[in-house]
């Protein structure tokens, strides 16, 4: 097995949500619930705060959390963890970037995107667009034309080759169904593992048109002719992005019901 350290990018500006990474939930700030379930991942060797906010870096501090201060003009939250990793420094061989944003995440996905960066440079997750049909709590979009999960565009869909590895991310349909098919639609989950030698050539090479038009950042490792691995996840419990003050209300009522 390889030794993967999981870093949790997170920074306080934001447009929608100014200071989400300290928002309360249940007595305690969203980042510490995060890294509290990463923390439960049976195959990290370690998980690592990534921040360019002293706020965020001192109450990491407080609850115990490893955390680094990274520069505050990084473009994405993959350059945080690249420049964290070189900072961090230490005996690992692949990172696993974990979305600050999910404080109901199941260890359970970390530990499956880890297996497959035992022999594989870049990984990710997946799942049937079903679940979210039947169960619309699982996500959050605002109101629109959109009849379903697959035609909203703030969840990214993805398509497979036959040897699960990615052929291409959107936000529109894909694939449109023009004959009958049993076909089933996923939505990509957004946990990404790496190899310590790939992130550092990821996050060298230059934007690309497609993942600038879809404002997708993983299309440029597919632009740029590089291939990702993916896993349709056996996770079955929910898992809520905050990106609205509406979406952490949802959250703390699922974790004072104890759904999780």
């Amino acid at each position: 097995m390889k030794k993967i350290l999981g870093i949790i990018p997170a920074r306080y500006a934001s447009t929608r949500f100014p200071g989400k990474p300290l928002a309360d939930i249940c007595g305690r700030p969203m980042i510490q619930h995060v890294y509290e379930r990463a923390s439960q991942a049976k195959n990290l060797s370690g998980v690592l705060i990534a921040t360019d906010d002293e706020k965020i870096f001192n109450a990491a501090k407080n609850f115990g959390g490893q955390v680094v201060m990274t520069g505050s003009n990084l473009p994405n939250g993959t350059s945080r963890c690249e420049e964290a990793a070189k900072i961090f420094g230490g005996d690992f061989d692949a990172v696993i970037n974990i979305q600050g944003d999910e404080p109901l995440l199941d260890p359970l996905m970390i530990d499956e995107v880890a297996e497959l960066l035992n022999e594989n440079y870049c990984a990710t997750l997946c799942r049937p667009l079903e679940v979210l049909n039947n169960n619309p709590s699982t996500t959050s979009w605002s109101p629109s034309p959109c009849t379903g999960a697959a035609e909203n565009p703030n969840i990214v869909k993805v398509v497979m080759s036959q040897e699960n590895y990615a052929l291409y991310f959107s936000r529109s349909v894909i694939p449109f169904k023009r004959n009958e098919s049993s076909l089933p639609f996923y939505q990509h989950i957004g946990i990404y593992g790496y190899s310590l030698e790939f992130l550092k050539k990821y996050v060298a090479l230059p934007p690309t048109p497609l993942s600038e038009a879809e404002s997708l950042e993983q299309l440029k490792i597919l632009e740029h002719g590089y291939k990702i691995k993916i896993k349709v996840t056996a996770c079955k419990n929910p898992s809520i992005g905050v990106d609205t003050p509406e979406d952490l209300e949802r959250v703390r009522e699922i974790i004072l019901n104890a759904q999780v």
